[in-house]
């Protein structure tokens, strides 16, 4: 059985003001033509399916087209659970419609999918809260997986039928997880589970979070859970919220982040984006396959020590965002930030780092531009920067003035 798993889709997502839907449509495009070349028998997207609680239409049309086309006419089980970003009731929906195509939508972590046989489709044969077995064409064992979507601390412990404060969530999500593989999960089937949770080994380095994602590990989010709670009948967990291809740990099995389809943030740049390839049958450890995704602009951070270098750079490098780090005596002048958008589509961010000089003439080092001051603080650290004090209140006053004037 060959089981192909991807995440964190973020579909409608914005790179401040560039939309990365035409990206977004190309990268599925070829997560679409990998499922055929490679004849996957199912798909699991592990959350973050859209990002934010209410997509667009373009968004919402995408995924729809996406999963549809994957589904092959209910040929091929297509599994999609909500993350962070998404709204459960949202990707929840839709599930009856899409029953009839193979597909499968849980947005919570107490999910019952409703039973549905087909001959000849894939059909759903079992289900409970949070767990679902499939039957798939040419297979005479089933495939089956505890599903967890995202859920803060205080509705999971709902959902898990307690409030006990005491009890560590991740010791409740291990007994709910080792009940369900108790009940469903002999050596007769492919056992897996699909979650969108923050996992990490005990004691172990804690992954890092990326940039302008919305945190699990927050005050009313859900704890890191341990690999150590994962039941020992799965033979792989499909994980998303975490951007970087990475395994997590390979027991009691592997448990692996696919990584987003796009670099999603500058803290992403140069980061290669890949999904997981699975070769599972029962009883046996799974072969696992990284497949690099090539679709979509690469975001790079450079840093330059003049404009005309950076200008001599940026033709080479089309297709491209740019977080670009310019060294300057100055703050750049407004011809010289023309010439740099100009010759290039894709600037997203444009950073000065001023270079001082000591009274000997000796260059000091060099003191990024903090752009998440306002602009009467950008003013000051300017004038200090050239004149070594503070401007005076009758300066400061003059320059509330002019800002008024802008702004009316």
């Amino acid at each position: 059985m060959k089981i192909l798993h991807t995440a964190d889709w973020h579909l409608g997502k914005k790179l401040n003001e560039y939309s990365r839907l035409e990206e977004q449509r190309a990268v599925l495009d070829e997560i679409c033509q990998l499922a055929e070349r490679e004849a996957v028998d199912a798909v699991l997207i592990a959350g973050d399916l859209y990002d934010n609680f209410k997509p667009s239409n373009e968004a919402s049309e995408l995924f729809y087209a996406t999963i549809h086309r994957l589904s092959a006419g209910g040929k091929r089980a297509v599994v999609a659970i909500a993350g962070n970003h998404d709204s459960a009731d949202g990707i929840q929906a839709p599930d009856p419609l899409a029953r009839a195509c193979g597909i499968v939508l849980a947005g919570r972590p107490t999910t019952t999918v409703t039973c549905s046989e087909r001959d000849g489709c894939v059909s759903v044969v079992r289900s409970a809260p949070g767990f679902v077995e499939l039957k798939l064409p040419h297979f005479d064992y089933p495939l089956r997986l505890l599903l967890t979507p995202y859920a803060n601390e205080a509705l999971m412990r709902r959902f898990l039928g307690t409030e006990d404060q005491e009890s560590e969530l991740r010791t409740l999500l291990q007994d709910t997880w080792q009940q369900l593989a108790d009940a469903y999960c002999d050596a007769h089937g492919v056992n897996m589970m699909v979650a969108h949770l923050y996992f990490m080994q005990k004691d172990g380095p804690a992954p890092e979070e990326p940039d302008d994602e919305k945190p699990i590990l927050h005050l009313g989010g859900a704890q890191a859970i341990y690999t150590e709670n994962l039941p020992p009948q799965l033979q792989y967990v499909a994980l998303g919220h975490l951007h970087r291809y990475q395994t997590v740990a390979e027991q009691p099995c592997p448990v692996v982040y696919s990584s987003s389809p796009l670099a999603y943030s500058f803290s992403e740049a140069n980061q290669p984006k890949f999904v997981v390839l699975i070769d599972a049958e029962p009883g046996r450890p799974v072969q696992t396959q990284s497949i690099r995704l090539q679709a979509g602009r690469k975001l790079l951070r450079k840093r330059f020590e003049s404009p005309e270098a950076a200008l001599a750079w940026l033709p080479e490098n089309p297709d491209t965002f740019l977080e670009l780090t310019l060294v300057s005596d100055t703050y750049l002048d407004a011809p010289t930030k023309k010439a740099l958008y100009d010759s290039h589509d894709g600037i997203v961010s444009l950073i000065p780092e001023l270079r001082t000089q000591t009274a000997e003439g000796e260059e000091e080092p060099t003191q990024k531009v903090d752009l998440s001051k306002d602009l009467k603080a950008l003013f000051c650290d300017y004038f200090q920067a050239r004149k070594g004090q503070q401007p005076n209140e009758d300066l400061l006053a003059l320059f509330d003035e002019v800002i008024d004037v802008d702004e009316d």
